[in-house]
This record gives C-alpha cells, sequence and structure tokens, in this order.
C-alpha cells in the first residue's frame, strides 16, 4: 500500500469540495435528547435509569480532542491509565482500569469483541485503530463477565465505529502533520503523518461506510540513551486501516449489518530499556468480517452480534524470526423482552473460540494444541419504578472447555430521588477470567494456571445542580481477585498469586457549564493496590479540561493531567553469573498541559486545527528506560462533503 496515494486523496477531496461545496442553513432547529447508554443492559437506556457511572466520550467530545489517539483519549477518563500513550507512536500499551491489569478488560467494536489471541495478555491493541474512525467509546467499570463473558474482570470499553451519513453520498478528508521528539530537544522537522478519507450514505434501505487511514511517524527511539552523549536510532511505527460497512433494511423491523476491515501495523523497538537495537521489527496484519442482524418486533428486539478475527504478526528479535497466527470466533445472540414501559428481561448466549500458533527457533505451538472455546447463557433482568427505583441484576453460566463451569452475577441497585436532584447508587459484580492461550502455552506459560476469579463492590452518587449545569459524581470501590494471574520476575513463568489480592478505591468527576461557551470538567482517581507489582498505576491521578466556543467558528481546549509516583519492579542480569535479581524503582509523578484551537474555515465543510502538547516540555518517566514525547505540535484539517 503506497501511503502517499491516501495523502493525495484527502488533498483531492479537499480541494474538490472547497470548489463546490454549498453551505447549509444552520438555523436548523436540533432536538435535545437524553443521553443514553448501552454498556449494562445492551440495548439504549437512559443515563438516568442506569445503574452504574458509564463515561460515554461522544463525537462532540472527540472533536475537542482532535489529534490525540485512542490511548491518549482513554487515559483522560477517571479509573482509567494506559501507559505507554505518552511515549513515541508504536510504544506497546499497559491498559489499567482500577489497577488492574491488560487481560482484564474487555474491548467491544461495535457490539463485538475483538482480541489477539496469540497475544500475551489476549486483549486487543489499540494501536491498531485510528480515533477518525470511531463515533463514540463507553466505559464501563467494575466486573461485567454478567453480560460480556470472561475477560471483563475490571471494565468493559465499548468503542462504536461512524455511522453512514442520511443523505445518500457524503465523505470527509483529513490531514494532520506533527512533530515527534523529546523534552529539552524539540524539533521542528514533520515527523508525524496521519491522513485518510471516507465515504458514506443511505438510500431508501440500504447503507454504506467504507474509510481508508494512513499514519506514518518517525522522531524519536523507543529505548532511552542514559547517556547524553549517545543518540539512539530513530524508531519508525507505520499503519493502515481500511474499513467497509454495509447495511440492508429491507422494513421496519428488520436491520441487517455487515462488515470487513483490513489493519496492518509496522513498528520499530528496541532491545529493551536504555539498550537501542538497529534491527528490532514487529509486523501485524489483522483481518476482521462480522454479521449483525437486528429484528425488532412488537415487545421487544432480537440482535445476533457475530465476528471473525484473523491476525498475523512476524516478529524479528534478538536476531531471530517469530511468526505469530491466531483465529477468534464469536456469535452472540440475545433477545430482549418488555413485560411493560418498567421491567425487560435480555436473555442470550455466547460462544467464543480461540485458536494460536506459534513458530520459532526455540519453540512451536501448533494451532491443535494451543485452543479452547466457552459457550455462555445469560439472562439480565433491569427494572424501572415510576418512583425512581432502578435495579439491573442477572446472571451467567460460563461454560468453558478448559476450565468446566463457572457462574458469574451481578446485583446493581439505584435511587433516583424524585423531589431532589440525586442519584445514590450500589452494585455487587463478579467475573470469570481465563489464562490466554500465550500463558498457558508458550514457553513462559503454565498449563496448571487456575482460572481468575474476580467480585467488585461499588457504591456512590450522582448529583446535577444549577439547572443540570453543575455535575457531580463520586464513585467508591473495593475489588478482591482469588487466583490472580501474575508474572514472576525471577523464573519468568506466568503464576497465580497465593491467597486474594485486593484493590480499592475512589473516583470522582466534575462537570460544570459556566455558560454555552464555557465549559470545564475534572476528575481525580485514587487507586490503592495490595500488591503493586509491576503495573504501572498511578496511587493519585488528576485530569483537568476546559473548552471555550469562543465565536460561532472558533474553539479551544485546554488540559491538565497529574499522574502520581508509580511503584516498578525488574530484573537485572549482573556478571559474572547473571543470574536474575529483583530491583525496584520508584517512577516519580509528572504534570502535562496540552491545548489545542479549533477553526471552521468554511461553514459546514472545512476545519482546521492546531494543537501542542506537553507544552512546558517536561522531562519525564513514563515506564522506566523508555522516551517520553517532550513539546510537540500537530496541524491539520478535515474537510466534509
Amino acid at each position: 500500500m503506497n501511503n502517499k496515494i491516501v495523502r493525495i486523496s484527502a488533498l483531492f477531496v479537499l480541494i474538490t469540495n472547497c470548489i463546490f461545496a454549498q453551505q447549509k442553513d444552520s438555523n436548523v432547529s436540533k432536538i435535545e435528547l437524553d443521553e443514553v447508554v448501552i454498556s449494562d443492559s445492551k440495548f439504549a437506556l437512559s443515563k438516568e435509569k442506569s445503574g452504574k457511572v458509564i463515561t460515554k466520550i461522544t463525537s462532540e467530545d472527540l472533536k475537542k480532542k482532535v489529534g490525540q489517539s485512542v490511548a491518549a483519549i482513554l487515559s483522560t477518563v477517571a479509573g482509567v491509565e494506559i501507559n505507554g500513550n505518552q511515549s513515541r507512536n508504536g510504544k506497546d500499551l499497559g491498559l489499567y482500569i482500577r489497577g488492574g491489569r491488560n487481560h482484564q478488560v474487555l474491548i467491544l467494536i461495535d457490539g463485538v469483541p475483538v482480541t489477539d489471541a496469540s497475544g500475551i495478555t489476549q486483549s486487543y491493541d489499540l494501536r491498531l485503530l485510528p480515533v477518525e474512525q470511531i463515533e463514540s467509546i463507553e466505559i464501563m467499570k467494575g466486573a461485567s463477565s454478567t453480560l460480556y463473558g470472561s475477560g471483563a474482570g475490571t471494565g468493559v470499553i465499548n468503542i462504536t465505529l461512524k455511522k453512514s451519513a442520511k443523505k445518500a453520498i457524503a465523505g470527509s478528508a483529513y490531514m494532520h502533520v506533527g512533530t515527534q521528539s523529546v523534552a529539552k530537544q524539540s524539533s521542528t522537522d514533520a515527523s508525524d503523518f496521519n491522513q485518510g478519507f471516507a465515504v458514506n450514505g443511505t438510500t431508501e434501505k440500504v447503507n454504506y461506510f467504507a474509510s481508508l487511514n494512513s499514519t506514518e511517524t518517525t522522531g524519536i527511539s523507543e529505548s532511552k540513551s542514559d547517556s547524553k552523549a549517545i543518540d539512539f536510532e530513530k524508531d519508525a511505527f507505520s499503519r493502515v486501516n481500511s474499513l467497509m460497512k454495509i447495511g440492508f433494511t429491507p422494513n421496519k423491523k428488520l436491520k441487517l449489518d455487515f462488515f470487513a476491515n483490513y489493519d496492518r501495523m509496522r513498528n520499530d523497538f528496541d532491545a529493551g530499556p536504555f539498550v537501542d537495537d538497529l534491527k528490532n521489527y514487529s509486523l501485524s496484519e489483522q483481518y476482521r468480517v462480522g454479521f449483525s442482524p437486528k429484528y425488532k418486533y412488537n415487545k421487544g428486539e432480537f440482535v445476533l452480534n457475530s465476528g471473525a478475527n484473523l491476525m498475523n504478526r512476524t516478529m524479528f528479535n534478538f536476531n531471530t524470526l517469530y511468526f505469530y497466527k491466531s483465529r477468534s470466533i464469536s456469535a452472540d445472540a440475545f433477545n430482549k423482552y418488555e413485560f411493560g414501559k418498567q421491567f425487560f428481561i435480555v436473555t442470550g448466549a455466547q460462544f467464543q473460540f480461540h485458536e494460536m500458533s506459534n513458530e520459532s527457533p526455540y519453540d512451536v505451538i501448533t494451532k491443535e494444541v494451543a485452543q479452547f472455546n466457552m459457550i455462555d447463557p445469560y439472562v439480565t433482568a433491569v427494572y424501572n419504578s415510576d418512583f425512581g427505583l432502578n435495579i439491573n441484576t442477572g446472571a451467567r453460566f460460563n461454560i468453558h472447555s478448559k476450565y468446566g463451569n463457572n457462574l458469574v452475577y451481578n446485583f446493581n441497585p439505584s435511587f433516583a430521588f424524585q423531589d431532589l436532584p440525586l442519584k445514590v447508587l450500589a452494585s455487587y459484580s463478579t467475573a470469570f477470567v481465563a489464562p490466554s492461550l500465550y500463558q498457558l502455552y508458550s514457553p513462559y506459560g503454565d498449563l496448571n494456571l487456575s482460572s481468575e476469579k474476580d467480585g467488585t463492590a461499588e457504591a456512590g452518587f450522582e448529583v446535577s445542580l444549577i439547572n443540570k449545569k453543575l455535575n457531580l459524581n463520586v464513585v467508591a470501590f473495593w475489588r478482591e481477585e482469588q487466583d490472580a494471574i501474575g508474572f514472576d520476575l525471577i523464573s519468568s513463568k506466568y503464576y497465580n498469586l497465593i491467597g486474594k489480592n485486593k484493590a480499592r478505591g475512589i473516583e470522582t468527576m466534575l462537570a460544570y457549564a459556566l455558560n454555552d461557551k464555557v465549559k470545564f470538567n475534572a476528575n481525580y482517581t485514587f487507586t490503592e493496590l495490595e500488591r503493586q507489582s509491576s503495573i504501572l498505576n498511578p496511587k493519585h491521578k488528576v485530569n483537568a479540561a476546559v473548552d471555550v466556543q469562543a465565536t460561532a467558528r472558533l474553539a479551544f481546549n485546554a488540559s491538565y493531567q497529574f499522574v502520581s509516583d508509580r511503584y516498578f519492579e525488574y530484573t537485572i542480569y549482573p556478571a559474572p553469573t547473571y543470574s536474575p535479581v529483583l530491583q525496584s524503582e520508584i517512577l516519580k509523578d509528572y504534570q502535562l498541559v496540552n491545548a489545542n484551537v479549533r477553526y471552521e474555515l468554511i461553514k459546514n465543510t472545512l476545519n482546521i486545527f492546531a494543537s501542542a502538547d506537553n507544552i512546558l516540555d517536561k522531562d519525564f518517566v513514563e515506564s522506566r528506560g523508555y522516551s517520553t514525547r517532550g513539546r510537540n505540535f500537530k496541524f491539520g484539517f478535515n474537510v466534509n462533503f
């Protein structure tokens, strides 16, 4: 794939539309709709009737964070930490929700779980997904296996891709160009390119959406040099994404949706902390297809979310080639039946199959050996009274081909006071997390690993004051993990932690609209882990942002982030024995200030932006031995037609 094609196509669309674009009437009346969420019931539910504090990142929110990656945006959510998002583009990511690990977080794209069955934690690689394809994101924290099965131990990230426009043909094109440098070594060289376009539309019975994205980055080394006299090689990152969605609506009751996408990512990487390497690289290719029919009837709706994923990865590391392949299939059929306006039941069954293979000079794992499947029937009941009481409860019976039968459940009551702008909530939920195929069958794995069982209790409140201009929510959580899966840094083996591992914390979020033009939001997270190990999750974290709509066309955003000290364990191999020795280090806290400005140059057609990250050019450590970005700038445009 020639990446220049995407850039030239984007410019062509820009020029064409600047000449021929017709401006639309901006005085079309808008209907304010109550915000709805889907993550805690799988069907649209008013946020006021939900018993969870679900963070929703809307399309408008994404516009305010233009130029940022998916990982950087998610890392501003209370209770979410994504280590690696401040490093150079392409750095591997650690995803921690409420102090949990990657394998405890389930990621969905348009309702279909996405995984890499050959990966260490079987979790989805967020580096594969460009933010420009996303319409919205919901983050639901807490054990969520009742609705979503194995892997949803600390939370679910539910990503919705962009949808078709209502007219017959519409489209967009964008191009972003930025710098990529470390602190105290600012550079004005263009090193970060991101461009793409999309075409979509709707006719009487058919809708479609097609997009192509390309990203290329150079500029800094993945590993950090511990000597100012030595410069490490700049490590490159490139990615190509293509997506096709087609929907067919033969009548008002039936809707058929199909999707297919291809992602390709090539990433240079170094030999470890403080160690450069000129040859290491990884190449990943992902193919995804799926089918999601929906049928509505008088008292309910039936949905099937199905998808298949094929991943091929090649890695060159320490002069050795490694080949990884994986295949995953998921089919989730569920039905909503309404017994009345206040009560409905969701019943369903999900089938999942995962297999992997690995080939290297040191080991061969065949797909006939490294595989397992799950069949999970489940039920969830939702009651919304007319006097403020809401109850969400359910159970899932997980039938795992290796780990047998496992029952998980949740109970989530909440109460919205009618005479007060206050909602109180509480919940207790459990989760079942099976070890990944890599944790079982790789040279570092253990076939005797037990499955992990998590339980989460939470309680809190939401309050809305000053004519809903001020919104505040506070949630306290407590999580207990039994047979938690860890990695022994001395033996280099996965193992089950002895006893029960506990985590607790508080999340609070504040949003205040001073007026229609000035809005402020902030969140604070306190997370305390009984066993820190190598989880780079801060004990304290603060995010704050202000949005200013200066004029009808001009807007500003400024954000602040504070990340406290983090405890980190690692191994060294001192001479002459080179036997592993466990070390620990406190990574110091850091603060970041970012800002962007956006301007609608041609109304409803052409938008331009400029952004600056790490404005104060702070030199900080996100992950020991690896580079982090200093002050960098980005410029770009987006054109709609």
